[in-house]
């Protein structure tokens, strides 16, 4: 579903991302693990559009993608849930989620019946600001946003940083949950080494910009994984 080749980027005159090979597959949660500032983040915002890449190609289902912007790569059916959720304090849930409308067609603008059943407290909370949610039931709103939108690609960054461990529970049956449906690929940028490990299909390292270590779970040990996230 995603193939990235030679994957450069840059903030002004810093080099951030060193040429980054990564391939994500439908049916597959692809892990790209790391200490903090080793370009994780900076890896999604390219492969978003969320921040223009200086070099290389970004390949959605067999088919090249020039230097679109956010809002075209939406179109193109990638779902980006950025870290820090950047959800609209001031809008309720309802209209957090009506915002994920502007990629589809007028006939699929409603929100499915699937959302409310994988985050019961959205429809509790349909008429609360966004604002007012915990930092847990935020994330579950920014998910469910992405959703929204019918992702072929699902771009999830640090989904369970600062949040309850009964929400990051659910948030690991989520992405099971999609995982099982065949027709997404899912790349997780993840600390929590044992959220990530459970998870994932397949896993790249990152240090200072650059894969350092790539593999299936079956082509890598935990124990190698957890060595080399923690150098």
């Amino acid at each position: 579903m995603l193939k990235t080749q030679g994957l450069t980027l840059h903030y002004g005159g810093s080099q951030i991302l060193h040429g980054i090979d990564l391939q994500a597959r439908a049916g597959e949660v692809t892990c790209v693990m790391g200490t903090n500032g080793v370009g994780k983040t900076s890896l999604l915002k390219a492969i978003s559009g969320t921040h223009p890449r200086t070099a290389g190609r970004v390949e959605l289902d067999g088919q090249e993608v020039g230097r679109v912007p956010a809002q075209g790569m939406a179109h193109r059916g990638v779902g980006y849930v950025p870290q820090g959720r950047m959800i609209f304090p001031l809008l309720t849930v309802r209209e957090n989620l009506e915002t994920g409308f502007a990629c589809l067609p007028r006939s699929e603008r409603a929100v499915p019946g699937e959302i409310h059943e994988l985050f019961p407290v959205l429809k509790e909370m349909a008429n609360r600001r966004g604002g007012d949610l915990s930092g847990g039931q935020q994330q579950q709103l920014a998910i469910a946003r992405a959703m929204i939108t019918r992702p072929k690609l699902l771009l999830l960054d640090e989904p369970t940083e600062g949040i309850q461990p009964n929400i990051i529970q659910q948030i690991g049956r989520v992405i099971d949950y999609l995982r099982a449906r065949r027709n997404m690929a899912i790349v997780l940028v993840e600390q929590y080494f044992e959220f990530a490990y459970g998870l994932a299909d397949r896993f790249y390292v990152m240090e200072r910009g650059a894969v350092t270590l790539s593999g299936t779970k079956c082509e890598l040990s935990k124990a190698e994984l957890m060595h080399a996230v923690s150098v």
